[in-house]
């Protein structure tokens, strides 16, 4: 019996050393029969830098690209001849939501390291400057208020849990994260839980594990089904996804007839839009699932080729700027920067900074390399040096471990999730101020009518480099958002309205100046029409009513209902 219990000693005490050996993946798993055992994945670091870039690029061309269509069309295929044409310049999106918001992500890691809190993740999010809408914005709001995550996000206090916002910036996750679905899902759980929930989450875990495995993989289907290992089978994204993959099965050289079916069950179908945000007879469709199947659809039939996968993509309409940008980005990272056709790389231009961010492009990619680094050891992997000395992230394959199912529809109980006072300190925004003080703030003497909610409208510390930017957003696509004041015009005097204004990054708008009703002056307010800073200078000369009252209107006027914002950096009455 106590030689039995000495050799059983021996060999633990062997083990033991030779564990002491073995590296700190193996380290992980104790109980591992031999620690040489642990199945790897090996990943040149210079390579990872390559693919990396690409993806980032991917992502900006596809926002880039598709971005004059976004909500332009729905229920309805973008027809051929209304795809913009690329040009390089297309390229430097610095200031589009499918990407500046991940930056915040990123500089929360970079920070605080992966180990932060949600809460902290929500204080930084709550701390953004930039432009916001559906799910991110109501989130923002949830965080601003004191509704800390997860219940940011809940459908108890959010009616957006399943728009596509996590969807289109989880890129991030993937990017930081290659082959580590595990990481991906966590990321998820930290920084998709401040404005998504069931569907809304899985959309981003999906597309960020389909990143973390296309540093590996080539084969679009096989990048599909990693991707789908990350998510709960019972879910209603992960059945849209292997509807695409079955309808592709069927008819694999016609995506039209893939779009028709997309569009049959996940547009017209209520079952599948239970808890859109307009409502599931909207003729356009924020829903993740929708716009998560004409990602898929885009990889699948774009068949590898870079223009063809985001053409598809967008074609799809709905949020058509926001899908060619997940395509192109998962694809684009399996083929590598250096790889990619100058059309997409020659005009990046290194100093732009991401809107409200940090970063530049080199910055980025810099920031990058620096949590996947921190990624690779904290997942049990480590970084070794080749026989030329160069260094490779050695990477330990481990299988997802998804979460619960939920479903926004039918959601769990609430956290109950509130700031404290210390949290709360360190949001620092002003508090919200109605339309007609910010108004009052910013051009004294002006009234304002039907003013709608979308756009963040009101007053901005700062906008494209002016300060003090009112912004205004008409109620209703037939209904003009409209600023008045009655104005005494001097007699004997020169009087000219003088204007300064711009237009949302993606949208333009008609401004229509009257006095008593009469139309003075008109002219749609574009990216053409506006200098290289953004801003155009309008002066309207109102002499005429030189000794009278009058009541000038200035008009927001919808031209296409496409991000309708009018930016108003100075409106002053200048008499001489």
């Amino acid at each position: 019996m106590h030689r039995n219990m000495l050799v059983l000693f021996i060999v633990l005490a062997i083990s033991v050393l030779s564990l002491s050996s073995c590296s700190v993946i193996e380290k992980c798993e104790w109980f591992q029969a031999k620690c040489d055992t642990q199945e790897v994945r090996r990943l040149p670091v210079s390579e990872y830098i390559d693919k990396v870039k690409a993806g980032w690029v991917g992502q900006m061309a596809g926002v880039g690209w598709g971005g004059p269509t976004e909500f332009k069309y729905c229920e309805e295929i973008i027809p051929e001849n209304k795809m913009p044409k690329w040009y390089p310049e297309m390229i430097n999106q610095f200031g589009q939501d499918d990407i500046y918001v991940e930056m915040t992500f990123l500089r929360t890691l970079e920070l605080y390291g992966f180990d932060v809190s949600i809460e902290q993740a929500g204080i930084d999010f709550a701390n953004s400057g930039y432009q916001l809408w559906h799910a991110n914005l109501a989130a923002r709001d949830n965080l601003r208020k004191g509704i800390a995550p997860p219940d940011s996000s809940h459908p108890n206090f959010s009616s957006h849990s399943d728009d596509i916002d996590y969807q289109i910036e989880a890129d991030f996750s993937g990017l930081i994260a290659p082959a580590m679905p595990n990481l991906v899902i966590a990321l998820g759980e930290k920084f998709g839980r401040l404005m998504n929930y069931g569907d809304g989450l899985y959309a981003g875990q999906f597309v960020g594990a389909m990143y973390a495995e296309a540093f590996f993989e080539n084969d679009i289907e096989k990048i599909i089904h990693v991707g789908l290992k990350a998510i709960p089978k019972d879910s209603q994204y992960y059945e849209c996804v292997t509807d695409v993959l079955q309808w592709y099965k069927q008819y694999p050289d016609n995506w039209q007839k893939t779009w028709q079916l997309i569009d049959s069950k996940y547009q017209k179908n209520p079952d599948y839009r239970r808890f859109a945000c307009d409502g599931p007879t909207n003729k356009c469709n924020i829903d993740v699932k929708i716009n998560g199947a004409y990602i898929v659809m885009g990889m699948l039939y774009g068949n590898r080729d870079l223009d063809k996968t985001i053409i598809i993509a967008t074609r799809g309409g709905h949020d058509s700027d926001c899908n060619p940008a997940n395509a192109a980005g998962i694809l684009f990272t399996t083929i590598g920067f250096n790889n990619l056709p100058e059309r997409f790389t020659s005009a990046i231009d290194p100093e732009g900074k991401f809107s409200h961010t940090p970063y530049n492009f080199p910055m980025l990619i810099k920031v990058c390399e620096k949590l996947a680094r921190q990624a690779v050891e904290r997942t049990g992997g480590y970084i070794e040096k080749d026989k030329d000395g160069a260094e490779v992230f050695v990477i330990p394959v481990k299988k997802p471990k998804l979460a619960k199912l939920q479903q926004s529809y039918k959601p769990g109980p609430i956290a109950n999730s509130k700031f404290t006072s210390e949290e709360m300190e360190k949001i620092h925004v002003f508090p919200a101020m109605s339309i007609e003080d910010a108004l009052e703030k910013f051009a004294p003497g002006w009234t304002v009518l039907n003013c709608g909610d979308s756009l963040e409208p009101g007053l901005h510390a700062e906008l494209r480099g002016k300060k003090n930017v009112f912004v205004t957003h008409p109620a209703m696509d037939k209904t003009d958002c409209v600023l008045t004041k009655d104005v005494s015009i001097p007699a004997g005097k020169k009087t000219i309205l003088k204007l300064t204004l711009g237009h949302h990054e993606v949208g333009d708008w008609e401004l229509i100046v009257k006095a008593d009703g009469k139309k003075l002056f008109g002219k749609i307010i574009s990216e053409k029409s506006v200098d290289k800073d953004g801003w155009l200078d309008v002066n309207v000369d109102i002499g005429q009513f030189a000794g009278k009252k009058i009541k000038l209107e200035l008009v927001n006027h919808a031209n296409d209902w496409n991000h309708e914002s009018a930016y108003w950096a100075e409106i002053k009455i200048d008499s001489k």
